[in-house]
């Protein structure tokens, strides 16, 4: 009987895919690299979404927002992951705003494992990306 051994090596494989499938959730509260700021991410309808749920100094205000209405907001609750749609296994794309500097770019993340996720932002139209890698909070 053949077939036997071949049984276990399907379980541990389905142990395997069934362990990565749980790390595909990005859902929940991160810290950003440099920690001063944690994102809640969570689904916007049939998207996932993040936005600013906490800063480790008083919060600051939109002030390079392009648009002059928004300068005087908080960036606490600011949208700051934006159309996050599926993109494979493991993988969402769609668009980032950072506060910083007041810019929209491109946007990807994925999960590098339960506690950590890697977002990667770039310059629409250009090949200028960074990224850096969020710490899961709860």
């Amino acid at each position: 009987m053949k077939v036997l051994p071949i049984v276990p090596a399907v379980s541990v494989f389905a142990l395997l895919f069934a362990s990565t499938a749980a790390l595909a959730n990005p859902v929940g509260e991160w810290r950003v690299a440099d920690g001063t700021a944690t994102v809640r991410i969570r689904h916007c309808g049939p998207v996932l979404c993040g936005y600013i749920a906490s800063t480790i100094t008083a919060p600051g205000k939109d002030v390079k927002n392009p648009d002059p209405r928004k300068r005087d907001r908080s960036v606490l609750g600011l949208e700051v992951l934006i159309n996050m749609k599926a993109a494979g296994e493991n993988r969402w794309t769609g668009a980032t705003y950072n506060a910083e500097d007041g810019q929209m770019y491109s946007a990807a993340m994925s999960m590098q494992g339960p506690k950590a996720l890697k977002i990667e932002g770039c310059v629409p139209g250009s090949s200028m990306c960074g990224s850096e890698t969020w710490s899961r909070v709860r």
